[in-house]
């Protein structure tokens, strides 16, 4: 087994090893990521650029430039001809979004391949762990599918909740003071809580793709184990890597080419590029905790058999 991965890493260790992975391998892990996605941003582009939308550079209405920039994302498009965006793109965004929540968990799962390989000192490539994703497409796509919903239904079980919380807070409290108190205090109390159980449960897709565990949410939450708030601290510290990435990039272009057709291409290959970065990421943290836990039942199991 290779010894980056045969032994438990440290907080820091799990960053080092992920931008590692990352710099080393990553004509590997964006070409799974293009190969799946790209094709997917080829057609939104060729659906803007048929709904009117400029290629190289889109201006909205506005007094000033700057205005004009903001406007264009904002849908708020100057009247020339053909350039509003008509109800056949916005359906074609909205199945384009559909066909990306499909395809990241597979190229996610292509990403767990790749690095199982490696971690068993194993050749690969690219066209064999993206054959293994498909390989496994339905317990991952199910699996996705109903984490989504645990995700869905504990964010909008919370938000009705704070709602009623707030209008019963406000009626025996002053409105402003008992609205705001209550509101914050459900937020912070319910925060912790999805992000306790949401934690728990994140690595279904490892044990679905890997370990042919679907839904996996069991072997996640016994993944899991006493590492929940340093996982946390990891998803924070990669999701404002990620953030910051995403936001310089959008600022940057988007005030030099506004809503077209090019900032889109580009802003695309921007996140195919943080997608690679979160799910090797991902990958890292899972066989870190998969090597503890394998270690643990180990440990169990000598000491059963030194107690007999």
């Amino acid at each position: 087994m290779n010894a980056q991965f045969s032994k438990p890493k440290r907080f820091g260790e799990i960053l080092d090893h992920t931008f590692r992975l990352s710099k080393n391998r990553f004509k590997d892990f964006f070409l799974i990521f293009l190969v799946l996605l790209g094709p997917v941003y080829l057609l939104q582009a060729l659906i803007e650029l048929a709904a009117g939308v400029s290629f190289f550079r889109t201006v909205g209405t506005g007094e000033t430039w700057f205005e004009g920039i903001i406007n264009s994302f904002s849908g708020e498009l100057s009247a020339e001809p053909g350039q509003e965006v008509n109800l056949a793109a916005e359906m074609g965004t909205g199945l384009i979004g559909l066909i990306t929540m499909i395809l990241t968990p597979i190229a996610q799962a292509a990403i767990l391949f790749s690095l199982n390989h490696m971690r068993k000192n194993e050749d690969y490539s690219v066209k064999l762990v993206l054959k293994e994703a498909f390989s496994r497409f339905w317990p991952v796509i199910g699996s996705s599918i109903l984490f989504y919903l645990i995700v869905f239904g504990l964010i909008f079980i919370p938000v009705v909740s704070g709602i009623f919380a707030g209008v019963f807070g406000a009626a025996f409290l002053e409105p402003g003071v008992g609205i705001i108190v209550t509101v914050i205090i459900l937020f912070l109390v319910f925060a912790l809580i999805i992000a306790y159980l949401l934690t728990r449960w994140s690595f279904y897709l490892g044990a679905a793709a890997i370990e042919q565990d679907a839904p996996g949410l069991g072997r996640s939450w016994r993944l899991t184990k006493k590492r929940v708030f340093t996982i946390i601290g990891l998803y924070i510290v990669f999701g404002l890597i990620i953030g910051i990435v995403n936001t310089a990039f959008e600022f940057t272009f988007g005030l030099v080419l506004g809503n077209s057709v090019l900032y889109g291409m580009i802003i695309n290959v921007v996140t195919l590029f943080t997608s690679m970065l979160g799910a090797v990421a991902f990958g890292v943290i899972f066989f870190d905790l998969k090597t503890r836990h394998d270690a643990d039942d180990l440990n169990e199991m000598i000491d059963d058999y030194t107690t007999i």
